[in-house]
């Protein structure tokens, strides 16, 4: 899993390790976004999903969609150092040690994972 550790810096969710992705811009679709925010923060180019979110995240003050890509161009980089200190892959065991932007991110990772394990 490529996670990207947000800067101790940031307004919201501070020193915490997040999904690449971001906001999606007025009359954006949320994959044409995704494939931007990819592109931006972690230097990879992606096609735009064509199929449904994989799981939503829906809270007070956000909501977001969360697709699986298997599939990419280039080499993921931290290409957004003003955004994070630091990005990396990780096993499903070592995310068990990080701190999470987001509480229902261990249980979506676990499952999307053993599906793909199977």
């Amino acid at each position: 899993m490529l996670l990207c550790h947000r800067s101790p810096r940031r307004r919201w969710y501070p020193d915490v390790w997040d999904m690449p992705g971001g906001h999606v811009e007025p009359g954006e679709p949320p994959g044409a976004a995704l494939a931007r925010e990819l592109r931006e923060e972690v230097g990879i180019e992606i096609a735009v999903p064509s199929g449904p979110p994989l799981h939503e995240v829906h809270t007070d003050t956000f909501d977001m969609q969360i697709w699986l890509i298997e599939a990419w161009t280039g080499s993921p980089v931290n290409a957004a150092p003003d955004e994070h200190d630091a990005i990396g892959w990780f096993t499903e065991e070592a995310l068990g040690e990080l701190s999470l932007a987001h509480h229902s991110y261990r249980a979506m990772f676990g499952e999307v994972l053993a599906e793909h394990r199977a």
